[in-house]
């Protein structure tokens, strides 16, 4: 009794457990788009690029910095190289000057004017050889009166700079900014539906084959019933050795199908768990595995305007040739003045606003500072060309890739009236196979037609079957591949 309810317990337990086994094509796609890396690669570059946007933005702002010295001199600053001496002469009304009584030079008259004469007792105008004066007295300027301490010097600056026209730089710089994140965006939709994409092909393969399964069990049992009556009617005398032995190798060829399809379900399985970030021997159904007929649908007449709207490689090389755009603009912006507001509060040790000391004093400045470019030779001018030349490169691109859609989303409407076609004809077949089996199983049983007319009969049948799985997912897919062409894929 204890075992019993041991046994059910566990039963209750795991029935959770294989509910959550079965996964749908929607909960593939979420797994499949957290588990993958270039897709997460796509996200932290969408968000690099929003950061690089507040960043652009700070340009508008003034920027406020510190910044600080210090200086170790071998020698002392001397402003003079030996001591000076200075004559005592007169301050008058025009200036310095002297009388006779404070130079030892001799006087004669030249004229009615007093006239010095030099050592030679020669006349000459103090003005133009002022060396020739012979002073009485002298002052004295001794050197280390003016040798000052500069062996440490220290210095702090806060700086304020506030740009008030850059040529455009900053404007071009966060427009820049803003068509990156544009374009990292667009670039992570591309990301996204490429994983979309692959999730489908997988999960849509392993539907087609699960389809395959049943139809080559259902042709197993057949062949099995087959081989018992065949054996019957060996025995009865009414079948021959050669009849056993065919039904028997076709019974083993179905089972040869059979290993293969589950072959490739197992490793098909693989491949989707490694999309979804599970484990590769996990075990899990999907969704649609059992359905009879897979679900299709009709897209609307394509407007290839809307298409260029959605397909995220429009957008992609829009961004980009806007962006290319917005570097012309950089580089004009070297070309033009710039202006900006400068303050400065500065301190120094020693300083010499107020005679020379060895201790720091603090001052400030505002100002304006202007650049004008006049001569570079024409570099700029020929970088704004390049500029252009890639604005251009950008827009061919566009356009070149503008027609490669046009004819993909041509390409794959054709492919997917032509899969439908094949679908409609696949169908067909299929009812005259089953028509076909039906009747020679009537008459293989009834005994008026040989066990060889059957077999060919579930072999057509098998044939029609796999057709008609094939040309549905051929189908699916092509809408799937016409979805991705439009821009519509996962949306």
């Amino acid at each position: 009794m204890k075992k019993v309810v041991v046994v059910a317990f566990w039963l209750l337990v795991s029935l959770p457990v294989v509910s959550q086994n079965v996964l749908t094509l929607e909960e593939c796609r979420v797994m499949a788009l957290e588990n993958n890396k270039e897709h997460k690669i796509a996200a932290e570059e969408v968000a690099m690029a929003g950061y690089k946007k507040k960043a652009a933005f700070t340009k508008y702002l003034p920027d406020l910095s510190i910044k600080g010295s210090y200086i170790r001199n071998e020698k002392d600053l001397s402003l003079i190289g030996e001591d000076m001496y200075l004559p005592i002469g007169t301050v008058t009304e025009s200036g310095f000057a002297f009388t006779q009584d404070q130079v030892n030079n001799k006087w004669t008259k030249i004229q009615g004017r007093a006239v010095p004469l030099d050592a030679n007792g020669m006349p000459f105008d103090p003005k133009d050889n002022p060396e020739k004066i012979m002073w009485k007295s002298y002052t004295t300027i001794p050197k280390d009166e003016l040798t000052l301490d500069t062996k440490n010097i220290y210095m702090g600056v806060l700086n304020l700079t506030q740009p008030i026209f850059m040529g455009g730089k900053i404007v071009a710089y966060n427009k820049i900014a803003n068509l990156s994140k544009d374009l990292a965006m667009s670039k992570q939709e591309s990301s996204r539906q490429n994983v979309i994409l692959s999730v489908d092909e997988t999960y849509w393969q392993i539907v087609s084959l699960a389809n395959k399964k049943k139809a080559v069990n259902g042709l197993i049992e057949l062949l099995s019933k087959m081989n018992y009556d065949v054996s019957t009617l060996k025995e009865s005398g009414l079948a021959t050795k050669a009849d056993q032995l065919s039904v028997q190798v076709k019974q083993n060829e179905a089972e040869m199908v059979l290993l293969k399809i589950e072959n490739g379900i197992s490793l098909s399985k693989m491949l989707l768990a490694q999309y979804c970030g599970l484990p590769v021997d996990q075990v899990f159904s999907l969704a649609d595995e059992n359905l009879e007929e897979i679900p299709l649908s009709e897209i609307d007449s394509v407007d290839m305007e809307k298409v260029y709207e959605n397909r995220s490689e429009i957008k992609s090389l829009n961004y980009a040739t806007q962006i290319y755009k917005q570097k012309e603009n950089l580089v004009r912006a070297d070309m033009l003045p710039t202006v900006a507001l400068m303050a400065n509060y500065i301190g120094s040790n020693p300083n010499s606003l107020n005679g020379f000391e060895n201790k720091f004093k603090f001052t400030w400045n505002v100002g304006v500072v202007v650049n004008i470019p006049l001569l570079h030779w024409g570099e700029q001018i020929h970088l704004l060309n390049a500029a252009k030349c890639e604005t251009n490169i950008a827009n061919f691109k566009l356009n070149d890739v503008e027609e490669k859609i046009k004819l993909q989303v041509n390409q794959c409407e054709f492919k997917q009236t032509e899969a439908k076609r094949k679908l409609d004809l696949a169908q067909k077949n299929l009812e005259r196979a089953d028509e076909n089996l039906k009747y020679a199983t009537i008459g293989f049983n009834e005994g008026v037609i040989p066990a060889s007319n059957l077999l060919e009969a579930q072999t057509a049948w098998l044939t029609a079957k796999s057709d008609k799985i094939e040309a549905e997912i051929d189908a699916k897919m092509t809408e799937v591949y016409l979805q991705k062409a439009i821009g519509q894929l996962g949306k």
